[in-house]
């Protein structure tokens, strides 16, 4: 990905039917491709630092879609809401949040 500054890894990404998140070493990377096409692409990062709080949603015991939540609160108000399809570990998304923002 050609957003990434020197020193900085890819920790972890997902990816829906057309939109990406990537998790890095320093902030979060939102990849929303727009257009019928899908050839146009808008980046939002968003980093650790700015982070006041997050919750996580993770699916119930037998319940029968799988998807969890993220939510996430930035100190400048503006909270944004993430969808992880699937069986994804989301608990271990928040401990590797947690090791970014309580640093």
């Amino acid at each position: 990905m050609g957003l990434l500054i020197d020193g900085e890894e890819c920790v972890m990404a997902f990816k829906t039917i057309r939109d990406q998140l990537v998790f890095t070493n320093k902030r979060i990377i939102s990849v929303d491709v727009q257009g019928i096409t899908g050839k146009r692409r808008s980046f939002t990062t968003m980093p650790y630092s700015k982070i006041q709080y997050f919750t996580i949603q993770a699916p119930g015991f037998l319940e029968l879609i799988s998807d969890s939540e993220l939510q996430i609160m930035f100190s400048n108000g503006i909270t944004v809401t993430f969808e992880i399809k699937g069986s994804t570990d989301i608990g271990l998304v928040g401990r590797m949040i947690s090791e970014y923002v309580l640093r």
